[in-house]
Formats: C-alpha cells, structure tokens, sequence
C-alpha cells in the first residue's frame, strides 16, 4: 500500500505519504486563505521527499470536516480529481477523527477527551472521543460556551479548544490536524478491515454565501425577470 493523505478543512494544509509500515514524508502549512495555492505544491513536494511517483499510489485519503465549505471543497475535488486520473480508491476520513488519533499517538490525552476546531461564527466543530480514541458523539457544531459543562469539562484539543479556551476547563495540543496522523488512521483503519467514510462533505450547515431571496435575472433582451 502506498496510500497519499491530505486535508485541508482547517487552516492548515496537510500532506503525507505513508505505505504499509509509516509515514515516508509529510508536509504542513497554516494559511486559511491559500488552500488552493498550497495543496498540489504540497503534494509534489511530498511525493519528491520520498522518491515516489502518482503512478505507484494505491489509495488516497482525505479529511472530510466537518469545515468551512471553500477549504473541504479544495481538498475532496482535489482527491477525487486524483482518484479518478490515477483509477485508485478514495477514502473519507473524519478530520476531528485525525486530530484526535494524533492527540493519542502523541499522548496529549490519556482518558475520555474532546477534539474542537474552529467554525467561525463564534462556534465550534467538535466531536467527543473515549479513552481508547473512539468517537462516543458528534460531530457536531455549536457555540463553545452552550456545549454541556461535563462536555467542557473534558480535556480538549484543537485550535477551537484553544481560540474558546476560557469555555473549555484544560485546553490541549495539537491545535491542528496533521496528515501523518490521518494517513495512519487510514491505513490502521484499511488493513484492519474497519472502512472508512465516503468521500463527501461534512458542512454540518449551510455555507455563508446565499443566493438572495427575490433577486433580478437578466434576459439576453435585456428585460428583466423578477425570480
């Protein structure tokens, strides 16, 4: 297996390549604006680290979010686009589950815990996990401070925990997801036959941009006509 992970639901831009015994090299960068720009040289620069080709990939995951609708857009088109060239699988992996299977491998946490990003909109896209780092609710998005307080009470990792960490009792790293940690996931997930999501969108609400209510649409003839 030579499987290429990625995601980019959160403002960092993650990439790794990993074959059946570990990561063969990785790559990160924070830019909430630049998702687009900074994914392929991500990719290109992965695969040149560790001398291997698009031809010799078998498998590709990618976070699913939940996120903001333009940087889960940059990401699932980009692996589906691949997938489909190359004539291998996608897998979908949740992007809160990556965070915290990085927060375990790493030993950030030890007993039941939370993993936050941020939503914007003064919320949080969050999930709840056991001790042995097995989601137990969500994901799911709200504002910080309405969440239950035994939810807060947990221990918490994520840019969300940390941007709200007056709402939330112990505050953790990581703060971002890791590709390395999602790629892992993956194939820990593949060859142990567990299966994986499919590779659509997590939003978990609708995007901010709405086509307005009542608005003109303009004929060839330049009449117009009220929708």
């Amino acid at each position: 297996m030579l499987l290429l992970a990625f995601d980019t639901a959160t403002p960092a831009v993650t990439v790794a390549l990993h074959d059946d015994f570990g990561v063969l090299a990785g790559s990160t960068r924070v830019d909430a604006r630049r998702q687009g720009e900074l994914l392929a040289p991500g990719i290109v620069d992965v695969l040149r680290a560790a001398d291997r080709t698009r031809a010799e990939l078998t498998d590709i995951a990618v976070g699913v979010g939940p996120g903001p609708y333009t940087g889960l857009r940059v990401g699932i088109v980009t692996a589906l686009a691949l997938g489909d060239a190359l004539g291998i699988p996608v897998h979908g992996v949740c992007t809160l589950d990556a965070l915290a299977y990085a927060a375990g491998r790493d030993g950030a946490v030890t007993g039941p815990f939370l993993a936050a990003t941020d939503a914007r909109r003064k919320e949080v896209y969050w999930a709840r996990y056991d001790e042995a780092g097995a989601r137990v609710a969500g994901p799911a998005v709200d504002r910080a401070g309405d969440l239950a307080e035994e939810v807060r009470a947990l221990p918490a990792v994520g840019a969300g925990a940390a941007l709200y960490a007056s709402a939330f009792a112990d505050a953790r790293l990581p703060e971002h997801p890791d590709a390395a940690a999602l790629a892992a996931f993956a194939v820990e997930r593949l060859l142990g036959g567990g299966g994986l999501l499919a590779p659509e969108p997590l939003y978990l609400r609708r995007p901010d941009a709405q086509v307005p209510v009542g608005y003109k649409v303009v004929t060839p003839d330049g009449s117009g006509v009220r929708a």
